[in-house]
């Protein structure tokens, strides 16, 4: 029973708000238990406060994070996520979720430290991290100038010149584009622009083509074209000479 628990916890930290049927197909798909959805709501229903003690609260058919509920928005942040699908780590990295203040150091996570540290931090590795936390913090929920640089203004952070607020800037926005988000179900902005909105360009002709045949092809031709007018290819030859012959 502490595992469903578990898992509960840790996806309502990871999405924000999850529905009973989510959770309990993410835990049966992990776990050699199968657990439907009203065995998962009665066993909410039986850890109420264990829920309440890390920040979940029951709303309907929904697991819901403290925080939305908090400020009556459980309709705006449902409607952020419908269509969109869930970002799903495996047991070992989802579970890493009950800790509420956990978070995906990324890469890009890291460079910004690094940074920090070394350059407006005089190498403090704590108070670079802990900085670089509250700026995860803000990307986490909005991505603001004002916001953004608060935490800087917090730590007392002076910029020497306009080449480390540019060299800053760059390194928060890579950042902001790898954060996990709520409204994303877990996605990062990049992951679900290459997952969901890339696939759904349509390639240029040209490469539409090249992927269909591997090589340049002329274009089709809907009516019938006199050998001596000038070639649709756009050649500047007559059809005769070019694409006719």
């Amino acid at each position: 029973m502490g595992l469903v628990i578990d898992y509960i916890i840790s996806l309502t930290h990871l999405y924000g708000l999850v529905h009973n049927g989510k959770v309990a197909e993410i835990y049966s798909m992990q776990n050699d238990e199968n657990v439907g959805t009203a065995d998962m709501d009665d066993r909410a229903k039986s850890n109420v406060e264990e829920l309440r003690k890390n920040f979940v609260e029951l709303h309907g058919d929904y697991f819901v994070h403290e925080a939305i509920m908090e400020f009556d928005e459980f309709e705006v942040e449902l409607a952020k996520r419908q269509g969109k699908p869930f970002y799903i780590p495996d047991k070992k990295e989802l579970l890493k979720y009950k800790d509420d203040f956990y978070f995906e150091r990324t890469k890009e996570y890291h460079a910004l430290k690094k940074y920090v540290q070394q350059e407006l931090l005089d190498g403090d590795a704590r108070k670079a991290e802990e900085l670089c936390a509250d700026i995860h913090g803000e990307c986490e929920f909005s991505f603001s100038l004002d916001h953004i640089f608060r935490p800087f203004k917090t730590a007392g952070v002076e910029f020497e010149n306009q080449k480390q607020v540019e060299e800053v800037m760059q390194l928060v926005m890579d950042l902001s584009n790898n954060v996990r988000l709520w409204e994303n179900n877990g996605f990062t902005p990049r992951e679900l622009h290459n997952q969901v909105e890339r696939p759904m360009l349509n390639p240029l002709p040209d490469e539409a083509s090249k992927a269909e045949s591997g090589r340049e092809q002329t274009p089709s031709v809907s009516k019938k074209i006199g050998r001596n007018e000038p070639c649709p290819c756009g050649s500047g030859k007559k059809y005769k000479k070019c694409c006719g012959a």
